[in-house]
């Protein structure tokens, strides 16, 4: 490989006190280099200027857009700007940058969404800075929470356009609210994000450019709701790829002609039907989707071109975007990504250290780069989810709900085995607990609780859940008389650690207690379909994220109807406040989801002790088993060409961060 050609780095961990992250790898200088020693980098980033008077005065486009102002496609770019009071500014890391050129990318399939979702990011309504601690403006320039804590103002940019030129107003925000999420039809849960204590948020129109989220009970920490990655906050291009209807806004210009309400369900049915789609839900899900539809306006940097369910997924500069450099330049500076579908992860490292992307994060593996800088803070990139809300097989379900049954598994692990292997010693092998220095950590213990190797005890657990019986081979038969017990576990394959390899190494590991498991390898949709109809018995997937708590629980608790590896019928009983889905039946997890619904109303200090409860009863009993985590393996290897600039030497990699977006991609160019 050409060093000069790339260069690789991590995307490292910030000190984020307020959210529980820090960076903490001390290397002793005593003794020999170690492995991901050989690379240091600062944490750093660009900056949201938020002084007017410091604002450009005079404003420039890219030269790929000229010919269509000349031609009078295009208004001018001081006219599809916002007013200039209302700009989105960055000054960017180290240089204003320069326009052009074509981003090459890797992506690995149509469920491969947040390959681009992170990258246009800018479109949540408030986000977080580059250090992951502050709340800043992104499509709302400002807010404002109220004394009493239950009302959170947004106030949006005058003059900001969706990509199409027409103005994004109050009554995109109110027909989301309207139209689309309080239609049964499309949101039949709840989101639990919009809802204080089981009770339901609202949204109001305050003036053309105000919106009001209103709550029945105090709700400051709605506003990092707003700007976290959650249903409500993380934006419409992100809420949109994952076709949950989330967002909070919507062009209502655009969508109301798929909607019933605005023709008849004959009509758009028979829309539907003869662009082939089964019916106008399928459609409008369709259309709802800015990676599916390049007709969808949005509010991003890029826009799809060519969409994602092709060989090339490729993005082109929206004209319109709200935003602009200290020098009054139009962003973003690059004008075009395209992401070439590689078949398998293994195909996207080789390409990479052949040059042939110029800059990727998503999908470079451990085993290719020999350096590596801070882990990420999240308990386990490898976790086991429980399917404790399956609905098949009568005797693996009360097999799985049974916790004495989920401890035997977890001690038959040999997590060290798993870490030399596969995380090339980087990693922590333990529990689903986040790393000791968070602030949500229930302490270092926790780490490690249920996570030992322990055979011996495994197999005495086993026994005493009435496996005792085994077969000629060795492996334990089922109680109910029906032969041997062979559970089933999912894999999701091009996802960024090996699942499938590591699900057969548990399986070589497992059959030393006599549990015997079927490794099915599907395609991430799929999988993440059978979660939705609880068809699963045991789904490998990352706890990542779950680091802070609040802003993104779904690998902790089975609370969030989008995702729940855990238990997607209990998410919905969560989120509906017992109007749909099942009760849980164990009521450690009640105990957890009281905690949890409650903890939003807290102050600071309730509220993170509230969280390290539900760390202790969400390891204690094991309704997802950890293996190893605390590493680099997710987003935590970059390659880089060396011709790009302002890319910053180290970035937060954290969920709510929604990495890169936090380093503001749109500021990214070629030198």
């Amino acid at each position: 490989m050409n060093v000069k050609r790339a260069v690789f780095v991590l995307w490292g961990l910030a000190l984020a006190v307020a959210l529980g992250l820090h960076a903490a790898m001390v290397a002793a200088q005593t003794e020999p280099p170690k492995l991901g020693s050989s690379l240091v980098g600062k944490l750093e980033g660009p900056t949201i200027i938020l002084d007017v008077n410091a604002f450009p005065k005079t404003f420039h486009e890219a030269p790929t857009l000229d010919a269509q102002v000349k031609a009078g496609k295009l208004p001018t770019v001081d006219k599809r700007l916002p007013e200039r009071s209302q700009l989105l500014v960055i000054k960017p890391l180290n240089e204003i940058g320069k326009y052009g050129g074509n981003w090459r990318r890797a992506f690995t399939g149509p469920a491969d969404h947040e390959n681009g979702n992170r990258i246009n990011s800018a479109d949540k309504i408030l986000t977080f800075d580059y250090t992951g601690t502050k709340i800043i403006p992104a499509l709302a320039r400002d807010w404002k929470v109220s004394d009493d804590g239950k009302t959170t103002t947004i106030y949006l940019r005058k003059g900001a356009k969706w990509s199409d030129g027409k103005p994004l107003t109050a009554d995109d925000f109110i027909f989301w609210y309207e139209d689309i999420y309080s239609n049964k039809n499309l949101v039949p849960t709840p989101f639990f994000e919009f809802q204080i204590n089981g009770k339901d948020g609202k949204m109001r129109k305050v003036d053309e450019y105000t919106v009001a989220f209103e709550f029945p009970e105090s709700y400051s920490f709605f506003v990092y709701q707003l700007a976290g990655s959650t249903a409500i906050g993380a934006g419409l291009a992100t809420r949109g790829a994952f076709q949950n209807w989330g967002g909070a806004y919507a062009p209502a210009h655009y969508l109301k002609q798929f909607l019933p309400k605005y023709s008849s369900e004959d009509a758009v049915n028979k829309k539907a039907k003869e662009l082939g789609f089964d019916n106008w839900v399928s459609l409008l899900k369709n259309r709802y989707s800015w990676a599916l539809n390049p007709d969808l306006p949005v509010m991003t940097p890029w826009r799809t071109v060519s969409p994602i369910n092709t060989p090339t997924w490729a993005m082109e500069r929206n004209p319109y975007f709200w935003g602009v450099d200290t020098a009054g330049n139009q962003l973003p500076y690059i004008d075009r990504i395209t992401m070439t579908l590689a078949e398998n992860t293994e195909v996207a490292n080789l390409r990479a250290i052949a040059g042939e992307y110029d800059l990727q994060e998503r999908h470079m593996g451990l085993n290719k780069l020999p350096v590596f800088l801070e882990n990420a803070k999240n308990g386990t990139d490898a976790a086991l989810h429980m399917g404790n809300s399956y609905e098949g097989d009568p005797e693996i379900m009360k097999l799985l709900r049974n916790k004495d049954f989920r401890h035997a598994l977890s001690l038959g692990i040999d997590r060290d085995q798993l870490n030399e292997a596969f995380w090339l010693g980087v990693g922590s092998a333990g529990s689903v607990a986040p790393a000791p220095d968070t602030i949500y950590s229930p302490g270092a213990e926790w780490n490690k609780k249920w996570a030992s190797y322990d055979l011996k005890q495994a197999n005495e657990l086993l026994d005493k859940v009435g496996l005792s019986k085994k077969d000629a081979d060795g492996y334990r038969l089922r109680a109910d008389g029906k032969g041997r017990l062979r559970l089933e576990m999912i894999t999701v394959g091009g996802s960024f650690v090996p699942y499938t390899q590591i699900g057969e190494m548990v399986k070589q590991q497992w059959k030393k207690i006599g549990i015997d498991v079927d490794i099915k390898e599907l395609e991430r949709n799929l999988a993440f379909t059978r979660d939705n109809n609880n068809e699963n018995q045991i789904i490998t997937w990352a706890n990542d994220g779950s680091e802070v708590l609040y802003l993104f629980p779904r690998h902790v608790l089975p609370v969030d109807a989008a995702e729940a590896h855990m238990g997607m019928a209990f998410a919905r009983w969560y989120a509906s406040g017992g109007k749909s889905g099942a009760k849980p039946d164990d009521p450690e997890m009640i105990k957890a989801f009281d905690l949890f619904r409650a903890a939003y109303g807290m102050n600071d200090a309730d509220r993170t002790k509230a969280a390290k409860e539900i760390w202790k009863i969400a390891v204690e009993q094991e309704w997802s088993i950890g293996t190893v985590g605390q590493s680099p393996a997710f987003m935590g290897v970059r390659i880089v060409k060396n011709n790009m600039g302002n890319i910053p030497s180290r970035q937060i990699n954290a969920q709510h961060v929604r990495t890169p977006h936090s380093s503001w991609p749109e500021t990214f160019y070629f030198k």
